[in-house]
C-alpha cells in the first residue's frame, strides 16, 4: 500500500442498527483457531455502536499529503470515517470538501488505522474477515509493515499486502511483498479472482501464513500464493525476519487504481468483522 510518486504500489454514513445493517453477518463468537495456531491479538470490534476504533489496539493516522501514492483523500480520526457498529468496523470513504490540521484541502476523506507501537508480532497467521467497497478510484487494503519503519524507511522495512482491491478490478484481490529492490512495480505479487460475484458482495476472509523463510497467502481459505528468498532478484535481501504491525484503510485515488469518476457512488464502506493473529504452537 505504501508507494512511491510513480511507482505502482505503496458524509457520514449512519449505519442504525434500527434502520440500515452495517454487516449483519458479523460474527458473535469467533471459531477456534485453525490447526496447530494459537491466539496472540484480536479485534472483534464489539464497542458500543458510534465509536472510534479501540485506542490500545489502533492508531487512527491523518493528513492529506497522498500518503506517497498521489492519493487523493485526507485521513481523519473522526467517526464519520470509522467507527464501530454492529460488531464490525466500518471505514466510510466520503466524497467532501474537508481542510485537515494539516492545512491541505481534500474532496475525499477517509480512514487509516494502524497497531504500531501497540502491537507487532513476527511470524504467524494474520487474518482478517472483511467485505471491501465498490467503485473506482477506490483502493482498499489489509497490509502490514516492518516494524523498524521509522529508522531504517521503506522498502528496508519491509511490506506484506494481505489485501488490495483497487475498483476497476471488483473480482480481483492482490497479495504482495516489498523490500529493497524489489518494491513498487517490482514488487513480489499475485492475484486472486474470484470463481463469481464481486468482492464487494459479501464477507470474506483474507489471511497470510508466515513462517521463516516462506509467506503464504490465502483468500477464503483458498491458497493462492506462496513466497520464499529463492523468489528474490539475485543479491537481494529477505526482510521479513522481524516484527510487523498491521494497517488497514481505504484509499480514495492514487497512481495504481486512479481517481474516481462519474460512476463512482459515495460514501462507500467497507466493513471488518475481525482482525486476529496466531502463533505457532
Amino acid at each position: 500500500m505504501f508507494r512511491k510518486q510513480v511507482i505502482v504500489l505503496l458524509g457520514f454514513a449512519t449505519c442504525l442498527s434500527s434502520a440500515i445493517s452495517c454487516g449483519g453477518s458479523a460474527q458473535t463468537q469467533p471459531p477456534p483457531p485453525p490447526p496447530g495456531y494459537v491466539l496472540t491479538w484480536s479485534d472483534e470490534f464489539s464497542g458500543a455502536n458510534g465509536v472510534l476504533p479501540d485506542s490500545s489496539k489502533w492508531i487512527m493516522e491523518t493528513g492529506g499529503n497522498g500518503w506517497g501514492n498521489n492519493e487523493l483523500e485526507t485521513y481523519t480520526n473522526r467517526t464519520q470515517n470509522a467507527h464501530q457498529q454492529d460488531g464490525n468496523l466500518v471505514i466510510t470513504a466520503n466524497k467532501e470538501t474537508y481542510t485537515g490540521p494539516d492545512g491541505i484541502t481534500r474532496e475525499y476523506t477517509s480512514a487509516r488505522i494502524k497497531t504500531a507501537g501497540l502491537f507487532a508480532q513476527q511470524y504467524g497467521r494474520f487474518e482478517a474477515r472483511i467485505q471491501i467497497p465498490q467503485g473506482q478510484g477506490l483502493w482498499p487494503a489489509f497490509w502490514m509493515l516492518g516494524n523498524n519503519f521509522d529508522q531504517v524507511g521503506w522498502p528496508t522495512c519491509g511490506e506484506v499486502d494481505i489485501m488490495e482491491n483497487i475498483g476497476k478490478e471488483p473480482a480481483i484481490v492482490h497479495g504482495s511483498m516489498h523490500g529493497p529492490g524489489y518494491s513498487g512495480g517490482n514488487g513480489l505479487t499475485a492475484a486472486y479472482t474470484l470463481p463469481s460475484g464481486n468482492f464487494a458482495d459479501a464477507f470474506h476472509i483474507f489471511s497470510v501464513e508466515w513462517e521463516p523463510n516462506v509467506v503464504r497467502f490465502y483468500v477464503d481459505s483458498n491458497l493462492y500464493e506462496t513466497r520464499t528468498p529463492a523468489n528474490l532478484p539475485a543479491g537481494k535481501t529477505w526482510v521479513f525476519d522481524h516484527s510487523f504491525f498491521i494497517i488497514l484503510n481505504v484509499a480514495v485515488g492514487g497512481n495504481w487504481p486512479g481517481s474516481p469518476d462519474g460512476t463512482t457512488v459515495f460514501p462507500q464502506n467497507m466493513l471488518v468483522d475481525y482482525v486476529r493473529v496466531y502463533s505457532k504452537k
